[in-house]
């Protein structure tokens, strides 16, 4: 039923598709942390305008395809800005956008866990808001947060597969030109599905590790 024989001389070129990966997860993990914090911040913040846009930017990227993202900032977009978008860069900022909407939800569920007492008293010995957040709030926020901070990392290492639609040399677009190549796509697929599987183990491995160093640091 399985003939790896004709796939295996290509293991090496996909294999060459985890760094593509890594890359896309990477980048768009800082990008969906350091905007979802901002539309956090927006989304318990008491500037009504800044609220409204968080909760509309969630709402869109929310209910809306991952992979139509995709595809209007990468085959859209170039007809609004007049040049094309290479495949990299429209995934990290597509996948980086979309992660933001989540990270926020996350994010602002973490700072409402924090005891408000701890907020009053940073008000009440005159601490700035942005240091108050900076040094007290977030830092509590993250620690209780990080369990689904690394799921969200997991799954975007996953999702990132989606790229395959735009052509981005990720592990499951090499393994699709193999399959095309060779006329065999049970085989490269299957191989896909193994270092995924790997990456994820080794991601949730990673994630249990930083949970019991910051548990430690307590």
């Amino acid at each position: 039923m399985f003939d790896f024989s004709r796939v295996t001389p290509s293991i090496p070129y996909i294999l060459e598709g985890i760094g593509v990966t890594l890359q896309i997860v990477i980048f768009a993990t800082i990008i969906g942390l350091v905007l979802g914090i901002l539309l956090a911040l927006c989304k318990i913040g008491t500037i009504k305008p800044l609220k409204w846009f968080a909760e509309f930017y969630t709402s869109i990227f929310r209910g809306t395809p991952l992979v139509l993202q995709l595809m209007i900032i990468y085959y859209a977009m170039p007809q609004m800005i007049g040049f094309n978008i290479d495949p990299m860069p429209a995934a990290i900022l597509g996948f980086g956008l979309n992660s933001a909407a989540y990270v926020s939800e996350i994010i602002r569920a973490g700072i409402n866990a924090v005891d408000k007492g701890q907020q009053e008293a940073a008000k009440a010995l005159g601490v700035p808001y942005s240091k108050m957040m900076k040094d007290i709030i977030l830092p509590q926020a993250i620690k209780n947060i990080l369990p689904s901070l690394m799921n969200e990392f997991i799954t975007l290492n996953k999702e990132s597969a989606i790229v395959t639609v735009i052509g981005a040399l990720d592990i499951m677009r090499r393994a699709f030109i193999v399959g095309g190549d060779t006329f065999q796509y049970l085989e490269p697929l299957l191989i896909a599905g193994v270092i995924y599987y790997v990456m994820t183990l080794v991601l949730t491995f990673l994630g249990k590790m930083m949970e019991k160093r910051m548990r430690r640091s307590d």
